[in-house]
Order: C-alpha cells, then sequence, then structure tokens
C-alpha cells in the first residue's frame, strides 16, 4: 500500500525550535561592533583623564554602569530578529564615530608628531621647519645629517660638516653655479683627511638654508673633487644654536642671521 507523503505531517504540534529562526550571523557584528567601540572608548577617556580614576571603587563602579549599558544593548540586538532597524545601525555608526574621536583626543599629543615625523621620513634632504625659527634635518642613509640648501637659487646638496672651518663647494657643484672653475686661482692651503688641499675664495650672492638666508656668503672651491659639498662652520657659527639628538639635527637661529 503506497502513500504519498507524510499523514501525520500537518498533525505534529509545532514548537518554538521550528518557528523562530536562530539569529542571522549578520546581526552579531553590529553587537561587536558596539562592543568593542565601547572598550575603546572608555581606554581612550581614561587615558585623556587619568585622575579619574583613582581608586578601586571608582573602577567598581565603572564596571557596573557599562555592565548595565551592555546588558540592556545585548537584550535589545537579540530581541531583534531578521535584518536590524536603520535606527539601530545609526547608534552602532555613530558610537564608533565618539570612539574614534575620544580615540584621537585622548593620543593628540602623539599624533601631532606624527606629520613632522613623515616630513622628516620623505624630506629627501629638505629641511622641516618646526616652529619660528627652528629648522630639522634627518639622518641620511650614511649616519651623517645631508641637507639640500640653494645657493644663488640653485639647490646644492650639502653634507654638514663641524669639523669643517669654511663651507666648502665641490668643483662639480661650483660649475653647475656658473663659475669658471678652472680659471680660479686655488691659492688657500687646508688640512684635510687625505692630507693637503686647495681651495679658492668664492662668494655666493645668497645661500638659503630651508627659511635661513645669507647675504654675500663667502665659501670656498674645492680643486679636487668631492663626492658632495660641505656644510661648514661658518655657516653653524652664524646659528643660535644647532643639536643632533637621536635622528634629528635641529637648527635654532636669531633674528638678525636671516
Amino acid at each position: 500500500m503506497s502513500q504519498e507523503g507524510d499523514p501525520w505531517k500537518d498533525q505534529r504540534p509545532s514548537t518554538d525550535l521550528d518557528s523562530k529562526p536562530g539569529p542571522a550571523p549578520a546581526a552579531r557584528w553590529p553587537a561587536i561592533a558596539f562592543v568593542v567601540s565601547l572598550v575603546v572608548m572608555v581606554l581612550a577617556l581614561h587615558r585623556a583623564f587619568p585622575e579619574a580614576m583613582r581608586t578601586p571603587d571608582d573602577w567598581t563602579d565603572l564596571a557596573y554602569r557599562l555592565g548595565i549599558v551592555v546588558l540592556v544593548c545585548a537584550g535589545g540586538f537579540r530581541a531583534l530578529q531578521g535584518p536590524l532597524s536603520q535606527h539601530l545601525r545609526h547608534a552602532a555608526v555613530w558610537t564608533a564615530i565618539i570612539a574614534v574621536l575620544a580615540l584621537g583626543y585622548a593620543y593628540r599629543d602623539d599624533l601631532a608628531g606624527v606629520g613632522r615625523r613623515l616630513q622628516l621620513a620623505f624630506s629627501g634632504g629638505d629641511p622641516v621647519s618646526l616652529r619660528e625659527h627652528e629648522l630639522a634635518i634627518p639622518r641620511d642613509e650614511g649616519g651623517g645629517f645631508t641637507v639640500v640648501a640653494r645657493v644663488n637659487g640653485e639647490r646644492v646638496r650639502f653634507l654638514v660638516d663641524t669639523g669643517a672651518s669654511e663651507t666648502v663647494l665641490s668643483p662639480d657643484d661650483a660649475r653647475r653655479l656658473g663659475v669658471d672653475v678652472d680659471n680660479l686661482s686655488f691659492d688657500r692651503q687646508s688640512e684635510t683627511a687625505n692630507g693637503l688641499g686647495y681651495g679658492a675664495g668664492w662668494s655666493a650672492d645668497r645661500l638659503d638654508v630651508g627659511d635661513i638666508r645669507l647675504d654675500a656668503f663667502p665659501m670656498t672651491i674645492n680643486k679636487a673633487p668631492m663626492s658632495t659639498s660641505l656644510l661648514g662652520m661658518s655657516f653653524l657659527g652664524r646659528l643660535e644654536s644647532f643639536e643632533a639628538r637621536g635622528n634629528t639635527l635641529t637648527l635654532k637661529w636669531r633674528d638678525g642671521a636671516d
């Protein structure tokens, strides 16, 4: 005797497990995001206002209040079956926004230096202005401090050298500036790491290192080839101060130095 289907199928009592679907996985993510955002916001506010939580009782009271908030919100999320309402989505978004703003406020001092550090990292030798009358030069890959200055408007790369009494131009840099190197009189002698060196006196109409401007600046053009020009004490000595700390050389100058 054949029978189609199950004759008792329509007579079975329905249960809650049959009629009530479980929570959709997508509905859990806003709840998780809400809890994470709440934790981040609390940590950020604690960093911004550390004096507010001084005793264990303060932390206990905070945990109690947060527990109530999480319990109420969890009940609201659990009560929703199916798609979340638009209002709940907006609430989750605003909670995340508030958490980000609180985190930014807590770390405002650290974030303030991020742009400056990026400038130093990608400056390519150009000095970075820290504040009025203060420049920073990053350490190069070779361990020295190389700065790109302008001599009579032309870019020239200098190695900062506190052991050099004068600012010295390489012959190649001098030629780029339009100096007739072959007709110079190299009558200046100086002791170098490679022995006795010879140079010729020359004056730049203008030397610019960042915001520092020096007019009629005397230099020496070296006779022998050099890998780079040198920015010596004839420049550094006219500053208010210079200091190498870590990977940064800081230059400060007086009002009358530029």
